[in-house]
């Protein structure tokens, strides 16, 4: 194995922010695939890194206050698959709603659309699952307006009240809303009108 390789990883990781998650493919601008594996394998075996779930690892953060490691994050994880295969998801169900601030309840489970495979993946007490859906949802709309949408769709029209839509006007900004009024015609007909009375548009 090139030591040289593996110092350039080494240094791409410590200078990244405690808690980034990284694929192998992270590292291919700095060598081959196999080459690649061995040195983060070598540099979990040091600590460097922490290993998640298979070809997933992350620079571990540290909490003084608990004196300990860190869970990894699950929205880092996701998108980091995502990365890795090429994917292009969005969060659904329950996660759009915490990511919203329209739930407090934690779930083990965080839910994602995506244009890839139905896939799931488990670490500790964390589950990550990934549901096909077709590209017209995920592709072309900017994030925060997939966000809402999906919000919407979890939550069901009887259950969007005036508090929801204060909430989700207040968590946009201008652009946001100026994007998700943009982009929301093609939602199914209550959803733009919820968004309409989001963005305060007639």
């Amino acid at each position: 194995m090139n030591n040289g390789y593996t110092e350039q990883i080494r240094q791409r990781i410590l200078n990244a922010p405690e808690g980034t998650v990284f694929v192998n493919s992270d590292f291919a601008d700095i060598a081959d695939n196999n080459t690649v594996k061995q040195s983060i394998n070598r540099l979990n075996q040091e600590g460097v890194l922490r290993r998640i779930i298979r070809g997933v690892y992350d620079k571990p953060k540290f909490s003084y206050l608990l004196e300990e490691q860190l869970a990894p994050d699950p929205e880092a994880v996701a998108r980091a698959l995502a990365r890795c295969f090429h994917w292009t998801i969005a969060p659904c169900g329950d996660t759009a709603l915490n990511m919203l601030g329209l739930s407090t309840q934690v779930t083990a489970v965080w839910s994602y659309i995506s244009d890839g495979p139905y896939k799931s993946y488990k670490w500790d007490k964390t589950k990550i699952e990934f549901k096909h859906r077709t590209n017209k949802e995920i592709t072309g709309l900017s994030p925060k307006t997939i966000l809402v949408i999906q919000a919407l769709k979890t939550l069901g029209n009887e259950n969007v009240d005036d508090k929801t839509i204060s909430v989700l006007s207040r968590r946009l900004n201008e652009e946001e809303k100026k994007l998700l009024f943009e982009e929301g015609t093609e939602a199914t007909h209550w959803i733009y009108a919820v968004i309409k009375k989001i963005c305060k548009e007639d």
